[in-house]
């Protein structure tokens, strides 16, 4: 798998400490194959049309210069990455399906999966049908140990799932992003009544926003267990402070292409980032 791998390069990182900056140097393959899993977020849901996903703008998986995806990123320093960006993430996808998308990158043989998931779990009809915290984390335990049973050198970037009351917040006072939202039953569970500033809403969203900081935490969780493999986004994408202009206007709530391209700059410099030359 990967020990082979003929693609080996020497980064160096920066550390900083007593006011002095020290060189590590490390080394890392460059990944031969690589998959993203999730949901609609993954596919670039939206992002170049309306509904319907658009694979070559996905932050992870996409080849569509304007995102300069992590596969872009990587497959500029090693050609044997070129054509295997494999995309199993599905729009609607919750946790549970998570498991079935593995299945798939391990079929594919990635050294390299990215893995968004949980917006899904909270944008449900009502609270009571979110996925309870603990059912999270064991389906994420679940999906990494068949990853790491298939695959036992993959990589692995969990990135944090975005800030649902954030969309709210930047949304609210756009008639526009109110009426998509309504109509279209867009994450009822944070977005119903979008102009209500009542307790009980407000109250609401505060409890939608807790459940996926949870998830997130659960997935750090998820991720520290499967070892130095994996690693996080440390919570960028949760904390980026995005406006409108990351979002689709085709729904105001799927990333556009510029978001697309935050999450890529976000999560790759603090996943494995450091091999990128740049």
């Amino acid at each position: 798998m990967i020990g082979h791998l003929g693609h080996v390069l020497a980064a160096v990182v920066l550390l900083s400490g007593s006011g002095t900056a020290q060189a590590a140097a490390a080394a890392e393959p460059v990944p031969e194959i690589m998959a993203a899993l999730g949901d609609s977020i993954s596919t670039g849901f939206n992002a170049c049309g309306w509904y319907v996903s658009c694979a070559s703008r996905s932050w992870s998986a996409g080849d569509h210069r304007e995102v300069s995806s992590h596969y872009l990123r990587l497959s500029r320093m090693s050609g044997t990455l070129q054509k295997h960006n494999h995309n199993f993430a599905a729009p609607g996808a919750t946790s549970a399906d998570l498991l079935g998308q593995v299945k798939k990158a391990v079929a594919a043989k990635a050294d390299y999966v990215t893995i968004l998931i949980g917006a899904q779990d909270a944008c449900v009809r009502t609270e009571q049908a979110m996925t309870p915290v603990q059912t999270y984390r064991r389906r994420l335990d679940e999906a990494l140990t068949e990853l790491r049973a298939g695959m036992p050198r993959a990589r692995v970037l969990i990135a944090s799932i975005p800030d649902l009351r954030r969309l709210w917040e930047v949304g609210r006072n756009n008639a526009i992003a109110r009426t998509f939202w309504t109509l279209g039953r867009i994450c009822p569970t944070m977005l119903t009544a979008p102009s209500s500033v009542k307790r009980a809403d407000a109250e609401r969203r505060e409890r939608v926003r807790a459940r996926v900081m949870a998830y997130n935490r659960a997935a750090a969780a998820a991720c520290a267990t499967y070892g130095p493999h994996c690693r996080t986004d440390g919570g960028a994408v949760f904390s980026f402070p995005f406006t409108l202009d990351h979002v689709s206007k085709w729904d105001y709530f799927h990333p556009s292409a510029a978001g697309q391209r935050v999450l890529a700059e976000q999560t790759f410099r603090r996943g494995f980032g450091w091999l990128d030359p740049r």
